[in-house]
């Protein structure tokens, strides 16, 4: 198997990109168009969980918008073979020392990259 290929990576980092781009837009559709059409797809946020997509886009429709001044540390993608990929990275939001954790697990499928699970976390303690 080949790991870290860096045409896939380059592939997941657009999405991914993308992918924050919505988030950061509180565009619930969009967000939820990087995900896996599937009742098998699973987000655990901070004080929330979705199983399958349908909970989530509702679950989506009633949030606010994330905060202003996100930004990610340390983004990292692993890519294994030509059709899976982890994203983990961190985040923080301007003025807090707040210390989030994301990470997604991203295939290849028929329609393009889908996130199929994802877990979001957060430590009150700064970690740089």
């Amino acid at each position: 198997m080949e790991i870290d290929r860096t045409d896939v990576a380059a592939e997941v980092a657009a999405a991914f990109t993308a992918y924050e781009q919505a988030l950061a837009a509180g565009d619930a559709d969009l967000i939820c168009g990087y995900f896996w059409d599937s009742e098998r797809t699973v987000r655990f946020g901070l004080a929330d969980h979705q199983y399958g997509l349908d909970e989530q886009r509702k679950w989506r429709a009633t949030q606010p918008p994330l905060p202003a001044g996100r930004r990610l540390v340390d983004p990292i993608i692993t890519t294994f073979g030509p059709d899976l990929a982890v994203v983990t990275t961190r985040f923080g939001y301007d003025g807090t020392a707040t210390t989030g954790r994301q990470t997604q697990t991203w295939v290849r499928l028929p329609v393009g990259w889908r996130i199929v699970t994802a877990h979001v976390s957060v430590s009150a303690a700064a970690t740089g």
